[in-house]
C-alpha cells in the first residue's frame, strides 16, 4: 500500500481496479491545510489520461503487475501469439502492441507486463534490423540545411523516413522506442 508521500513520476498505482502510471507530478503546500499532490496519470490498459489531486492522508493500492519474458511465435487474424518459458501460448491483441507489431520477428524475445493474467504492455529490444523493400531513388539537391530524408517501406509493412543514401535491399536498424531510422546495418 502506498501513501501520498510515495507519489513520484513513473510510480504505478491502482485506482478503481485499474493500473495507472504517474506521468507528471507536482507537490504544493499551501499556508494552511494539508499538502496537495497534483498528478497526471495514464491508464496502463486503455491509454487514457487524467489529472487528479491527492491529499496527504490518501492511500493507494499497489497493482499486481508481473514482468515476464516471452518469445514471439506467430500472428493469427490480428492476434499475436507468444510463448512463455512453459511453452504456454499467450494471446496479445494488436492494439496492445501498437506499432511494435511491425517489428516482431520469429522467436524474438520480448518483455511483457501482465496485469490480471492479461498482457497490457510489450517491450521489444531497442533496435531491430529490417530490409528496405520499397523506397524512392534519392535525388541530389540542397542538403546544406541538414538531413534530407525520403520515405521507405521495410519488410513487415512499416513506413518511415530514411536518409537519401538508403536503397532497396539495404538492411537498416530502427529504434523501436521512436519508430525512427537509427543507422544502416553493416554487412
Amino acid at each position: 500500500m502506498y501513501t501520498s508521500s510515495d507519489l513520484k513520476k513513473g510510480l504505478k498505482i491502482e485506482i478503481d481496479d485499474a493500473p495507472w502510471v504517474i506521468t507528471e507530478f507536482d507537490f504544493s503546500k499551501p499556508g494552511k491545510g494539508q499538502a496537495i499532490y497534483n498528478c497526471k496519470l495514464k491508464n496502463m490498459i486503455t491509454g487514457t489520461t487524467m489529472s487528479r489531486s491527492f491529499r496527504s492522508n490518501d492511500k493507494f493500492d499497489k497493482p499486481e503487475l508481473m514482468q515476464t519474458s516471452l518469445r514471439f511465435s506467430y500472428e493469427n487474424a490480428g492476434h499475436y501469439i507468444f510463448m512463455n518459458d512453459d511453452y504456454e501460448e499467450i494471446h496479445v491483441d494488436a492494439d496492445v502492441l501498437g506499432r511494435n507489431k511491425y517489428f516482431l520477428m520469429d522467436d524474438m524475445e520480448v518483455s511483457a507486463l501482465i496485469y490480471n493474467e492479461r498482457v497490457i504492455e510489450v517491450e521489444l529490444p531497442n533496435l531491430v534490423e529490417r530490409a528496405v523493400v520499397n523506397c524512392d531513388v534519392g535525388a541530389k539537391g540542397n542538403t546544406a540545411a541538414g538531413k534530407v530524408m525520403k520515405p521507405a517501406q521495410v519488410e513487415g509493412g512499416y513506413e518511415l523516413q530514411v536518409p537519401l543514401f538508403v536503397n532497396e535491399g539495404d538492411i537498416i536498424r530502427i529504434d523501436t522506442r521512436t519508430g525512427e531510422y537509427s543507422d544502416r546495418a553493416r554487412t
